[in-house]
C-alpha cells in the first residue's frame, strides 16, 4: 500500500487491490482552500497533530493530485507533499523514482523519504498543472514494489497579473449630432488569471479622460456619447482613456488602460453660401464652344457626400448663351460658352445662378435653407476675327467638257467685325495638287484652269482661303466639293488585241469569233454598242458582223474555200458605236489567219511558208546540193565520154541541170541584196546639216508680251493684216480654247488661264515670259518654213510627199519620211 506522509492508518482507501495511493487532504474549509492555500508540508502537520477520531468517515482524501501555490520567492525548495510505501519499514530499502512533466527540472523527490519539492518558481499562466508517474523499487535487486502509478500537481493561482487590452489602442467613429447615449465602440480587457478562483479575473471598467463627452459601461466596455449636439466643425477628435481593474475594482486590484480615438463623422447640417453675391466676368468672342469663362463657388462647411453641390442658372439673359457644370472634385460651379458669341451683337451678359445640396437630411431642414444665389455679370470682348464664308459648303456639279476659264460658283466670305476689312481669295494647293481650279482674288469667282476629264478623276474636293487684307493672319476657309458630270467624249473601243482562226474547209455561216467592247463613260441609262462592218470593208465577201444585241458581236464567215496560199491573214476592221449624245465610234481591226486542219477541224499550221521556196539557203544547205550536184554530173560526163565505162542516164542528167540553174539564180539574187549596207545609204544615227537655213534678224525677235495685256488690241491685231507673220500663231491657237467673246469681256481671266494651260501643255516652250516664233527659215529656201510650232499633229498623222518636189539637196528626206508605197489592206 502507498500511503503520504504519517497517514497510513488511515481508513479511507480504493479498493483497488496492492496498488499505489496518493492522499490529499479535501475536507478542508473553504477559507482554507480559497483564501489560505498552504504548503504541503504545513497542511500534513496541521492533519498530523488532529485526532484521527475526530476525521468524519463522508469526507476522503484524493489520492492522485496535490495544490501548491504560483509565484513562491522563498530560497528554500517549495515543499509540495510526500510519497510512502506500505512496504517502506524505514530501513532505507525502498527507493522511490519520480517521473513525467518536470520531473528533475521543476520537481524532485528524495529517494529515500519520498518528499517531492519544486525547485523552481511555477506559474499557473504558463501552466497550469504538471501530469507525474512514481516508483517504488527494492534498493538491493531494483525489483518494483508497487506498480507505476499516475498523479498530478496543480498550481494555485493568485491575482499577479493585471487586466490588458488586447485589442487596443481603438479607432472610432460616431456621427456629429448624435443623441446622449448613442453607442460608439465596445472595448473588452481580458485578465490571465484563474477566473474561477476568487476575484482576481473579475473586471471593472472605468473611464479615465474623455468626460463629459462620452462614458464607458462599467461591466460591458460599452462606450457611449454622454454628450448632446456635438459638431464636428467645433470639435472633430476625441481621445479617451478607459481603465480595466480586477479583483472587482477593490482596493489592491490590479489595473490596465487603453486609448481610444473618436471620430465625429459629419452629417449634412451646415447650408452652401456664396461668399460673393456679385461675379464680374469676360470673355472673348472667338471663344470656342465649351471654353471656359470663369468659376463660382458656394462655401459649404460640410464635407464628403453633404458637401457636394449642384450649380444651376435659374435666371438672366444669358442663359441661352452661357452653361454651368459642377467641378466634382472642387465642388466649383464652371461657366462655359454655349454658343458663339459676337461682340457685335451683345456686348454683355447676366446670370443668376444657384447653388444647391443634392443630399438633404429630413432631421436637419430646420437648419436651411440649403441653397444659395449670386450674380454673374459677363462681358464680350471685341476679336478680330477671321473672314466666314456664307454658306458654310459648297457643293458644284460642272461638266467635263467645260471649258477653260468658264467660272462655276461664286464663293463668298465676309469679315464679321466692324470694320468689315476687305477679303482677298486663294486656293489652298494642298487640296488642289493638279492645279485644275483657279479663284479671282477679288471677286471670289471659282474657275476651271485646266481640261476636267471625269475618266481621270471625278470629283474634286478643295479648300478655298479668304484672307483680310489689313491682317493677312486671319484667314477663313471653306471646303467645296465639285463632282465632274461625264459626257460621251470616250468612243467604244476593243478591250483586248482579237485573233481569230479559220480553217481552209471553213463553211459558209461559221463563228469565228465573239468579240465586245469597253467604253470609259458612264452614262446615266447604262452603256449600249452597236457593231457593224467599217465602211471600207462593208462589201467585204469574206466575212459579216452580226450584233447580239447584249453589247456582243458575233464574226461569221460569208464563203468556204479559204487557202492559205492564196491569202493566209485577214484584217477585218468593225465598226463599233456606242448610244451616247454625240454618238461616238471607233474602228478595231480582228486579225484572222487562215490555217490547215485536219478532218476533225483541229488546227494543224497556220504558217504558209511551208508552201513556199526559200528565198535563202544557209551554208550546209548548199554543200548538200552541191554534193547531189556532183552525183548528177556524173551521170552527164558519162553521156559526153562515151569511151568511159561510166552507166549515165539522160533523166538524171536533166534533173542535174534544172538544180544548177536554181542554184545560179538565187546566188545571182543574193548578190543583188548585199549583207553590209553601204554607208551612203546608212540612216542610223547620222547627222544631216543645212548649211542654208539663213534668215536674219526677223526670226529673232520677241514676241511682244504687251498683246496679252490687252485682249481687244490683239484681237484687233488678229483681223487686220498683219505687220509680223510670227504674232499669227498666238491669236490663232488662243482661238481654239476660249471663245472670242471673252477676248472683249472686261476680265482677262478666262484668256489668260487658257495661255497659262497652253504653255503648261507645249514641252519645247522656253522656260521664260518671252515668247519667240520662229515662221521662216530664210528668204531663198525652197522649202519655207521647217518651224514645228505650227505643226498641230504628230509626225506619224502627217504627210512627207511633198519632201520629194523640194529637189535632190531634200532626196534624203524623202526617203527617210517618205510614204512607201506597198500593197492595200485585204479583209
Amino acid at each position: 500500500m502507498w500511503t503520504t506522509g504519517r497517514m497510513s492508518n488511515a481508513k479511507s482507501r480504493l479498493g483497488l487491490g496492492t496498488s499505489l495511493y496518493f492522499w490529499a487532504l479535501m475536507d478542508l474549509t473553504s477559507t482554507v482552500l480559497s483564501s489560505t492555500p498552504m504548503p504541503g508540508a504545513e497542511l500534513e502537520t496541521l492533519f498530523s497533530d488532529r485526532p484521527q477520531s475526530h476525521l468524519r468517515s463522508k469526507r476522503s482524501w484524493v489520492w492522485n493530485q496535490f495544490f501548491v501555490l504560483e509565484e513562491y520567492t522563498g530560497t528554500d525548495p517549495l515543499y509540495v507533499g510526500k510519497l510512502h510505501s506500505d512496504m517502506d519499514r524505514g530501513d532505507g530499502s525502498i527507493k522511490y523514482i519520480l517521473s513525467g512533466e518536470g520531473a528533475g527540472i521543476v520537481f524532485t523527490i528524495d529517494d529515500t523519504t519520498g518528499d517531492i519539492h519544486a525547485i523552481q518558481r511555477l506559474d499557473r499562466e504558463e501552466r497550469a498543472q504538471y501530469t507525474l508517474r512514481a516508483q517504488a523499487l527494492d534498493r538491493r535487486t531494483g525489483r518494483p514494489m508497487e506498480p507505476e502509478s499516475e498523479f498530478i500537481i496543480k498550481i494555485q493561482d493568485i491575482n499577479d497579473n493585471e487586466p490588458k487590452f488586447l485589442d487596443g489602442p481603438y479607432i472610432a467613429t460616431v456621427p456629429e449630432m448624435s443623441p446622449v447615449g448613442t453607442s460608439v465602440i465596445q472595448v473588452t480587457a481580458t485578465d490571465a488569471d484563474d477566473p474561477t478562483y476568487g476575484n482576481s479575473a473579475r473586471v471593472v471598467y472605468s473611464i479615465l479622460q474623455g468626460q463629459p463627452y462620452f462614458s464607458v459601461d462599467s461591466k460591458t466596455g460599452v462606450i457611449r456619447t454622454a454628450l448632446m449636439n456635438m459638431d464636428r466643425e467645433a470639435k472633430e477628435y476625441y481621445e479617451v482613456i478607459i481603465q480595466a481593474k480586477d479583483m472587482g475594482g477593490q482596493l489592491g486590484g490590479l489595473a490596465g488602460t487603453t486609448t481610444v480615438n473618436i471620430t465625429l463623422s459629419d452629417v449634412n447640417d451646415n447650408p452652401p453660401r456664396f461668399p460673393q453675391k456679385h461675379y464680374q466676368m469676360s470673355v472673348l468672342e472667338s471663344a470656342p464652344i465649351s471654353s471656359t469663362v470663369g468659376r463660382v463657388f458656394a462655401k459649404d462647411l460640410d464635407e464628403g457626400i453633404n458637401a457636394e453641390m449642384k450649380y444651376t442658372i435659374v435666371d438672366g439673359d444669358g442663359a441661352d448663351a452661357f452653361d454651368i457644370n459642377t467641378d466634382p472634385n472642387f465642388q466649383v460651379g464652371i461657366i462655359t460658352v454655349k454658343k458663339p458669341l459676337s461682340f457685335e451683337s451683345k456686348k454683355s451678359y447676366t446670370l443668376k445662378v444657384e447653388g444647391a445640396n443634392p443630399h438633404l437630411e429630413m432631421r436637419f431642414l430646420n437648419l436651411g435653407p440649403f441653397q444659395d444665389t449670386t450674380t454673374v455679370h459677363i462681358s464680350v470682348e471685341d476679336v478680330d476675327e477671321p473672314p466666314v464664308f456664307e454658306p458654310g459648303f459648297y457643293f458644284v456639279e460642272v461638266p467635263e467638257d467645260v471649258t477653260i476659264g468658264t467660272t462655276i460658283q461664286i464663293i463668298s466670305a465676309k469679315d464679321p467685325d466692324v470694320s468689315n476689312n476687305s477679303i482677298r481669295y486663294s486656293i489652298d494647293r494642298s487640296s488642289d495638287p493638279g492645279r485644275f481650279f483657279y479663284v479671282d482674288i477679288t471677286t471670289g469667282a471659282l474657275m476651271t484652269a485646266r481640261p476636267l476629264d471625269r475618266e481621270e478623276f471625278s470629283w474634286h474636293n478643295i479648300t478655298i482661303l479668304a484672307m483680310e487684307m489689313n491682317n493677312p493672319s486671319k484667314v477663313g476657309s471653306v471646303a467645296v466639293t465639285i463632282k465632274v458630270l461625264d459626257v460621251n467624249d470616250n468612243a467604244p473601243e476593243f478591250p483586248r488585241f482579237y485573233e481569230a482562226f479559220i480553217c481552209e474547209n471553213a463553211k459558209a455561216g461559221q463563228l469565228i469569233q465573239t468579240v465586245s467592247a469597253v467604253d470609259q463613260d458612264d452614262p446615266h441609262n447604262g452603256q449600249h454598242f452597236y457593231y457593224s462592218l467599217a465602211p471600207e470593208a462593208a462589201n467585204n465577201p469574206n466575212f459579216t458582223v452580226r450584233d447580239n444585241q447584249d453589247n456582243t458581236a458575233r464574226i461569221l464567215t460569208r464563203r468556204s474555200g479559204f487557202r492559205q496560199q492564196e491569202q493566209s491573214v485577214f484584217y477585218l476592221p468593225i465598226l463599233i458605236a456606242d448610244s451616247g449624245e454625240p454618238v461616238l465610234s471607233s474602228t478595231g481591226t480582228l486579225t484572222i489567219q487562215v490555217c490547215s486542219c485536219n478532218d476533225d477541224g483541229h488546227v494543224m499550221s497556220c504558217s504558209p511558208e511551208a508552201y513556199m521556196l526559200p528565198v535563202s539557203l544557209s551554208r550546209g544547205a548548199l554543200i548538200a546540193i552541191l554534193a547531189c550536184i556532183f552525183v548528177l554530173l556524173g551521170g552527164c560526163v558519162g553521156c559526153i565520154l562515151p569511151d568511159r565505162k561510166f552507166f549515165w542516164d539522160p533523166a538524171i542528167c536533166a534533173t542535174g541541170i534544172s538544180v544548177l540553174v536554181l542554184l545560179i539564180l538565187s546566188m545571182r539574187r543574193h548578190r543583188k541584196q548585199p549583207y553590209i549596207i553601204d554607208d551612203d545609204e546608212n540612216i542610223h544615227e547620222n547627222i544631216v546639216r543645212y548649211d542654208d537655213e539663213g534668215g536674219g534678224e526677223e526670226d529673232t525677235e520677241a514676241f511682244d508680251i504687251a498683246a496679252m495685256w490687252n485682249p481687244r488690241e490683239a484681237q484687233a491685231q488678229a483681223g487686220a493684216p498683219k505687220a509680223r507673220q510670227d504674232m499669227l500663231p498666238e491669236i490663232e491657237s488662243l482661238s481654239r480654247y476660249v471663245p472670242q467673246t471673252c477676248a472683249v469681256s472686261s476680265t482677262v481671266h478666262s484668256y489668260v488661264l487658257a495661255k497659262l494651260y497652253e504653255a503648261d501643255m507645249d514641252l519645247w516652250a522656253p522656260p521664260f515670259d518671252s515668247l519667240q516664233t520662229y515662221m521662216f527659215e530664210g528668204e531663198g529656201s525652197v522649202a519655207g518654213s521647217l518651224s514645228s510650232l505650227q505643226s498641230a499633229t504628230s509626225d506619224s498623222e502627217q504627210s512627207f510627199d511633198f519632201l520629194t518636189d523640194w529637189g535632190p539637196r531634200f532626196r534624203k528626206l524623202a526617203e527617210l519620211y517618205g510614204a512607201s508605197e506597198g500593197p492595200a489592206p485585204v479583209w
